[in-house]
């Protein structure tokens, strides 16, 4: 039997959050295509639980299976309203901070005055997170913040993005093996399911991880022309060119922003997509 681990992003993937328009029922074929049996749906965002919980009555969308919150920092089983955490994954990747903990790390930090401390409700026990000035080369940054990592034996992710809609840069520090594909490719393991039974969708510079890995992933079109570049880019260095789609749009009608752009890219992997939901019979 065909089976679907599919994995999205929330903000401006599946929730038309951008300044691109949706299509219309582009999310009503989104709900129809996750309620099916052979779907297992997973968020995978830099939102937390309460957060999630809010996009959920914002826009109406189907409650996933899984979420992946916090960048991949952690992971949670929703069984109804109920919310799972996983503490398998916590022992998985905790140990790469070795002796030092959230409290640490931004101690070690302190000197970098160009690191902004994001608000209490966006950090997590694995997930310290700052805003950068888009008028800071963040390169160097990146290298700086790296280097001091290195000197106290830290293994960690560092991952760069920019929120357009808030014109910042957003620098999550994670450990050396947290991060959204390393989440997804834990959850894959734990559930059973091979690569090419998975398909990814975002639209961001954290998504970039996952598009340019082994996993099936699709870019939506109302990402950015840098990020659709480096993720390009990304993937031919990795060799992963065939597991990117980058949505195109005139599909069914569907302009490819946003959940059009996710079914888009999942009808590109998996052919009985569109007989599950344009068949006239």
């Amino acid at each position: 039997m065909t089976r679907l681990l599919l994995c999205t992003d929330l903000d401006r993937t599946l929730l038309p959050n951008g300044t691109q328009p949706e299509s219309e029922q582009a999310r009503e074929l989104f709900s129809q295509l996750v309620a099916r049996p052979e779907v297992t749906l997973v968020y995978v965002t830099g939102r937390d639980p309460m957060l999630i919980e809010e996009a959920f009555n914002e826009y109406t969308i189907p409650r996933p299976d899984y979420v992946i919150a916090d960048v991949g920092a952690s992971i949670y089983q929703l069984i109804h309203t109920k919310w799972q955490h996983w503490p398998k994954w916590d022992n998985h990747i905790s140990r790469l901070w070795g002796a030092y903990c959230h409290a640490d790390l931004k101690l070690l930090l302190q000197p970098i005055r160009e690191l902004e401390l994001q608000e209490e409700s966006k950090q997590s026990a694995y997930k310290l997170s700052y805003y950068v000035s888009l008028q800071i080369p963040h390169e160097l940054l990146l290298q700086n913040v790296t280097r001091i990592m290195a000197e106290n034996d830290v293994n960690a992710n560092l991952i760069w993005s920019i929120d357009e809609q808030k014109d910042i840069g957003l620098l999550d520090i994670l450990p050396g093996n947290a991060g959204k594909r390393e989440a997804i490719e834990f959850l894959m393991t734990q559930l059973g399911f091979n690569y090419d039974e998975v398909v990814f969708a975002g639209d961001s510079g954290n998504d970039i991880s996952v598009m340019s890995s082994p996993v099936q992933a699709v870019l939506v079109a109302n990402a950015s022309e840098e990020v659709k570049q480096a993720a390009r880019q990304q993937a031919e260095a990795n060799g992963c060119v065939h597991q990117l789609y980058l949505a195109k749009g005139d599909f069914h009608g569907l302009n490819g922003n946003y959940s059009s752009g996710i079914l888009e890219g999942v009808a590109h992997y998996m052919n009985q997509v569109e007989s599950w939901l344009w068949s006239k019979t």
